[in-house]
């Protein structure tokens, strides 16, 4: 899986924070003029595009602990997602609970009219350090909405680090958002604006379209180009796109996408939501041929899923945790000192399922269940096939034998906030930062020095 992303990989352009890099010099989000009325307007989706350096940065933060959230999470479609109200007044009762049904084989402009004012404008600002200066951003995105009563979908990497968030509709009018949940690891993230009447889009089944199928992408590229429609195909599904150490599985199409365009939604030629539009490939080969119209959308499925429960919870339930620290072995070294490739067990977080299954500083994680895992990457990926509560099996390295550990996998909690913690609890899983190496480590040092 590695070796089909790894030529590409210094060229994949998540969508938006390329916007995020550019912006610094106030390119940011241009509400429209107030658009005459038209017959039969509703409503248009919006296509997705990042530079890489910022949705890498998106995931990077977490990009050397050892949970993942499970990619197999049952998805809750659309029609049936109006659940049971509770008893809180304030959940949304108001979910998304449309889908176009038939053959309808409407146009790109009647898709676009039909669902323009469903798209919507992201601006963001914040401030970022690099651990010797602070310096302020201001980005841009897309997103499309959910219910009357304003949710709204975008990508983690639209409303990443952000302080404030503004939404344009295609009205013109802006309203101040609230981040109701964000899940990096999916690249999902749920917003809140105080507003009724909207129109919300028409949610679709991601799992029933084919290669061939024909998609429209509704955005704002370059922030400035705002309710820009483009149309094309679906090129291929289940893409494994590399946004940092973790894949995520993808629809691979050859709609137009460009930064300013993360967020937003993919349609199918039916005016349903198929996919959120969030990353490209772009840049040229190793060769020197220019990559061209391979952009990616997160299926809407895998999406939904995530989207109800941050909306219901604030985060999203039943994702595996580890609760290990690993570091990327030194492939040479490991080699020559005849060691198996796999991770390093930098740490184990205290009163995790890996602690008490057994798992010690300095082991070398080689498997898990029946996916072998050569790097932080295929350890991410391999977590994803499972759900917290789930009993796999752990394989490592250990003292020149090879050691079998049976595991009950954790559900990672959401992160505490710097209001609630000033320290990492067992909630948490150790970042980058956290390590005292990050990237490849030699072995010898580790493994042959007392650990």
């Amino acid at each position: 899986m590695n070796e089909n992303r790894e030529p590409y990989s210094y060229s994949f352009e998540p969508v938006d924070h390329d916007s995020r890099m550019q912006m610094n010099g106030g390119n940011a989000f241009t509400p429209p003029e107030a658009p005459k009325p038209k017959k039969g307007s509703h409503g248009a989706k919006i296509v997705a595009v990042a530079v890489a350096c910022a949705l890498v940065g998106g995931v990077g933060g977490s990009a050397m602990t050892a949970y993942l959230l499970d990619q197999h999470t049952t998805n809750t479609q659309t029609q049936v997602a109006a659940e049971t109200p509770t008893e809180d007044e304030n959940v949304v009762v108001n979910r998304v609970v449309h889908t176009n049904t038939g053959d309808k084989n409407l146009t790109p402009k009647e898709v676009y009219d039909m669902y323009v004012d469903s798209t919507v404008g992201i601006t963001t600002t914040g401030t970022t350090s690099n651990g010797y200066w602070t310096s302020e951003f201001s980005a841009s995105g897309s997103g499309f909405i959910i219910s009357e009563d304003g949710y709204i979908v975008t990508n983690h990497h639209v409303i990443e680090g952000a302080s404030t968030v503004q939404v344009a509709l295609y009205d013109g009018t802006l309203h101040d958002a609230t981040i109701i949940g964000s899940d990096a690891s999916n690249d999902v993230a749920v917003l809140k604006i105080e507003a009724t009447g909207l129109h919300p889009v028409s949610i679709g089944n991601s799992d029933e379209v084919s290669v061939g199928d024909q998609a429209v992408a509704i955005g704002n590229p370059l922030g400035t180009l705002n309710f820009s429609m483009t149309a094309g195909y679906v090129s291929a599904l289940n893409r494994d796109v590399g946004t940092g150490d973790v894949p995520i599985t993808m629809l691979q199409t050859d709609v137009a996408i460009n930064s300013g365009n993360s967020g937003g939604p993919l349609f199918d030629m039916n005016g349903n939501v198929i996919g959120i539009t969030t990353a490209k490939y772009s840049g040229n080969t190793s060769s020197g041929t220019t990559i061209e119209g391979l952009g990616f959308a997160i299926p809407i499925n895998d999406a939904m899923s995530i989207v109800n429960d941050l909306i219901d919870y604030g985060y999203v339930t039943g994702q595996a945790y580890l609760g290990v620290g690993v570091i990327n072995m030194d492939t040479t070294m490991a080699k020559y000192y005849s060691l198996p490739a796999g991770v390093y067990v930098d740490n184990v977080t205290e009163g995790s399922c890996a602690e008490k299954a057994g798992v010690r500083e300095a082991d070398i994680i080689t498997a898990l269940g029946d996916q072998t895992v050569e790097s932080y990457s295929d350890l991410a990926a391999a977590l994803k096939d499972y759900r917290a509560g789930d009993t796999v099996t752990l394989t490592v390295y250990r003292g020149g034998q090879t050691v079998e550990l049976s595991v009950t996998l954790d559900e990672k909690q959401p992160e505490p906030t710097e209001e609630t913690t000033d320290s990492t609890t067992q909630n948490e899983q150790p970042t980058q930062e956290d390590t005292p190496t990050y990237g490849e480590v030699n072995p010898f040092d580790y493994f042959f020095g007392g650990n």
